[in-house]
């Protein structure tokens, strides 16, 4: 059997899973998209050339890896085929023959996105913050048992009737509770249908194909999208996305069972950062919160958002490597800390009284906890592009070896830049 690799966002995502998944996908066949949209911004940088992927798998720009969009995601087609479109000028070969999607993925309608936006205009300032791409009611549906499918596309009357039933719903919500303008069913479903043919050739039975081929001794990448503080379980809800974005969700996701996993790396940065709206215990309001979002560039991929920036937070690491039984830790933009007088680590909270060394459920919880730091010397010396641990200054090696002791997992990998060869390999997760 193959070992099979699932790489989780440990924090509120953004945590730079793109590079990484980009990074380990020479050592696989190929990479599997299992939860969320094209919410998702993974940005790569290869030999200086920057991609920006939302849906498509990390490993598309491997000229050999096969990519999947697993049934546990959402999908949209017009930004699925932008996204095509956009790999194909640049280059990138054989991308729809290297595409395969679940043929159980609920769309992405156009109604969805109407419905998003006005609801957060209808929340004003209790709004949840999402990115307004139709994630959260594509989902709903879903769960509702009224969504369209990838399947449903091959059979034109049936979708037609189904789209036009579900709109009646939706257009009563946008027009009569949210105040928006109504949509024209005929024009979604005219639209939505002149997808179908162009994408028949890349669906099939991702489940199938996945345990085939891993009974056959290949192994897979399995890709998560946001973080896991963004979890609808277990996240710091209802500040969340619509998913499950921990490593069990890769199961139900993609159609394979829990004995398929070797490995879960989780991805964090040596910093935090968040996006939207909820609670961040460790947030910076001044210099040095300014000083890490420019020259960690913390903002959004997908939709240019500055990010909100602060210290590690070891608690909500430790809460993530439970949740998800994080195997290593993957420690992102250590390059961005250079140069800083004094770097901090959060290793719990006060909370009512008590002192902390996990993050509380909920985000009313979290609102009310004060972080607990202990304070490192700063590094002068640069670690940009730097491929060696032991080559890394001595601060350096000393706040990532605390980092992993608060967190409860070790490090497997360090990125020191954003290009894929600028990283350093602790322990390679396919070889355990």
């Amino acid at each position: 059997m193959g070992k099979n690799v699932v790489v989780i966002g440990a924090q509120w995502g953004d945590e730079g899973k793109g590079k990484i998944v980009d990074w380990l996908t020479e050592k696989a066949a190929g990479v599997v998209r299992f939860n969320g949209g094209h919410n998702a911004g993974h940005t790569l940088v290869i030999n200086g050339k920057k991609t920006i992927l939302r849906l498509i798998p990390s490993g598309i720009m491997h000229a050999t890896s096969e990519c999947f969009i697993g049934n546990g995601a959402v999908v949209s087609l017009e930004a699925f085929f932008r996204e095509v479109d956009e790999l194909i000028a640049v280059g990138v070969p054989n991308v729809e023959k290297r595409l395969h999607v679940s043929a159980n993925c609920p769309l992405i309608m156009p109604y969805h996105v109407a419905l998003d936006h006005a609801r957060e205009a209808a929340l004003g300032n209790k709004k949840i913050g999402t990115t307004g791409r139709g994630i959260g009611p594509a989902y709903e549906d879903k769960i509702a048992r009224r969504t369209v499918r990838v399947a449903d596309l091959f059979h034109p009357e049936r979708f037609a009737e189904q789209v036009r039933a579900v709109m009646t719903l939706h257009n009563f919500i946008l027009e009569k509770f949210l105040g928006a303008e109504p949509l024209n069913p005929e024009k979604v479903i005219e639209e939505t249908l002149s997808y179908a043919e162009r994408l028949r050739p890349m669906v099939c039975d991702v489940s199938e194909r996945l345990n085939a081929d891993i009974a056959a001794g290949k192994s897979y990448l399995f890709e998560g999208a946001q973080g896991s503080m963004l979890d609808i379980d277990h996240g710091t809800y209802p500040y969340v996305t619509s998913s499950n974005t921990v490593a069990g969700s890769a199961c139900a996701g993609a159609g394979v069972g829990p004995d398929k996993i070797s490995y879960v790396l989780g991805i964090t940065k040596a910093y935090c950062t968040r996006v939207g709206e909820g609670p961040f215990p460790t947030e910076l309001h001044d210099e040095t919160g300014d000083l890490l979002r420019q020259k960690g560039n913390e903002f959004g991929a997908v939709t240019g958002r500055p990010r909100r920036c602060g210290w590690f937070d070891g608690a909500a690491l430790r809460r993530a490597v439970q949740i998800n039984g994080i195997t290593g830790l993957a420690v992102m933009k250590l390059d961005v800390l250079d140069g800083l007088d004094v770097v901090k680590l959060g290793v719990g909270y006060k909370y009512e009284g008590e002192t902390l060394s996990v993050m509380p459920a909920g985000a009313d919880a979290v609102a009310k906890c004060e972080p607990i730091y202990e304070e490192f010397p700063g590094w002068k010396e640069s670690t940009f592009g730097c491929t060696d641990w032991d080559k890394l200054p001595e601060s350096a090696r000393r706040y990532l070896t605390r980092l992993a002791e608060v967190a409860g997992a070790p490090i497997a990998l360090v990125s020191t830049g954003p290009d894929r060869e600028q990283t350093i390999l602790h322990t390679d997760p396919f070889a355990n």
